[in-house]
């Protein structure tokens, strides 16, 4: 286990020397907005696995700085959570991610793969499952929970390796691309405030002025999360901003009736909710979020849906892609319907490139 400043420095000034390192972190995320890091693994081998230990008195800068260099590739399975979760913790970038699961999506495997699974189907090795419920915060460590921790990274380098041997030539790009967008922190960081609305369960059936209020409310709920590292549901409740955006409730009373809130947090944040019910209010209509309702496709749209469906699942079977990647369903259905943002992911990249034919079919 590395537990100094001094160790990490010397173990970072290796893995800086070799072309590639592989990477995970364990954490908790019960009763904080941001996850608390409990353990960082490294791998320069398969025998060489290397522990971290956030939890002890360490500077995380030399990992930061291992993170950012753009010579060593660093290899994550499911990128995304331990991307965000590094870079609060060192204050850098990572840059140069290689993603096993996103590869296993352009080597003929499913982009969903867990990577008890990817190790099983491409190692024939079955990895522990026990420890994926434990305190990482807790110390000290079993030797069981060691052993789980290292066994994590012990294997994405030869996986690396395999994965890029499945990867077409001509798709190869395509991978490479989605690899290049993990560089900024913008596709892995989550929502801005502004649009947390979206998220909530039910947003869907509000008019535009009620979504004016919740996106209101969302947004300052978000902010008031992230400065108390408290999670949402520990501020306000979901249901408890529905209701107060359908019913556009103003008094206290009010808020205190529609369920699922304290007095405590009523005499808390009453009027703050009450102020931004107000702001939503005060919106022009146009100046309000459009409508979420659910897309609903004509006789001829469904017609083409099917058809795109089936022209996907083609070319991805010629192409090794796992289907999902290419959009999910809300993505294609607003594909065919041409409401899709010039922003969308069909249309630009390797995916408009993918979806050329088949538009130049239909034109």
């Amino acid at each position: 286990m590395i537990t100094t400043t001094a160790d990490l420095q010397t173990l970072i000034k290796r893995a800086r020397e070799t072309e590639s390192v592989a990477l995970d972190t364990e954490f908790i995320w019960e009763r904080t907005y941001y996850p608390k890091l409990g353990l960082i693994q490294l791998a320069l081998s398969d025998e060489e696995c290397f522990l971290i230990d956030p939890c002890a008195t360490i500077d995380l800068t030399a990992l930061g700085e291992l993170l950012a260099d753009e010579r060593v590739v660093k290899i994550f399975h499911d990128a995304p959570q331990d991307l965000c979760i590094l870079r609060r913790a060192t204050g850098r970038d990572p840059k140069n991610i290689f993603d096993t699961r996103l590869a296993a999506g352009f080597g003929g495997l499913s982009s969903t793969l867990s990577l008890v699974d990817l190790v099983e189907f491409l190692l024939e090795i079955k990895l522990s499952k026990n420890e994926t419920r434990t305190n990482w915060l807790q110390r000290p460590l079993s030797e069981n929970q060691e052993r789980y921790a290292k066994d994590d990274v012990r294997y994405l380098r030869a996986i690396r390796i395999l994965l890029l041997a499945r990867v077409l030539p001509e798709t190869m790009p395509w991978l490479q691309a989605e690899f290049a967008r993990l560089d900024s922190p913008d596709n892995y960081t989550g929502l801005d405030d502004i649009k947390r609305y979206t998220k909530i369960k039910g947003a869907g059936n509000l008019d535009q002025q009620s979504l004016a209020i919740l996106q209101e409310l969302a947004a300052w709920r978000e902010q008031k999360a992230r400065k108390k590292d408290r999670p949402r549901g520990h501020i306000v409740k979901d249901t408890v901003l529905l209701t107060i955006a359908k019913n556009h409730l103003q008094t206290h009373t009010a808020i205190q009736n529609c369920g699922e809130i304290s007095a405590k947090s009523v005499k808390i944040y009453g009027d703050k909710l009450i102020e931004l019910v107000s702001l939503g209010l005060r919106r022009n209509l146009e100046d309000c979020p459009p409508l979420m309702q659910r897309i609903k496709l004509n006789s001829n749209e469904k017609t083409a849906f099917a058809t795109l469906q089936s022209y996907i699942k083609l070319k991805s079977d010629v192409n090794g892609i796992h289907p999902p990647l290419v959009g999910n369903k809300n993505e294609l259905m607003r594909f065919i319907k041409n409401t899709s943002p010039s922003t969308s992911r069909q249309r630009k990249g390797w995916r408009k490139e993918f979806l050329a034919e088949m538009k130049s079919r239909n034109s």
